[in-house]
């Protein structure tokens, strides 16, 4: 079982499934993890991988 938890002050539409979609990628050796970094330092989404499925994905706490 792999368990990612993300936190942050807002997210974009899907961005959270992008981010573990890459995650997994980079745990596989699809992805180099340097490439991360380049695809943030860009803002290019297009550099980052498929939208991981939404099955095991949930959303834990709001926090206002």
């Amino acid at each position: 079982m792999i368990k990612i938890k993300i936190s942050g002050s807002g997210f974009l539409y899907n961005m959270v499934r992008i981010i573990v979609a890459s995650l997994i990628d980079i745990g596989r050796g699809r992805f180099d993890e340097n490439r991360i970094e380049e695809i943030l330092e860009t803002k290019q989404r297009s550099m980052a991988n498929v939208t991981a499925p939404a099955v095991g994905l949930y959303l834990n706490k709001v926090f206002y």
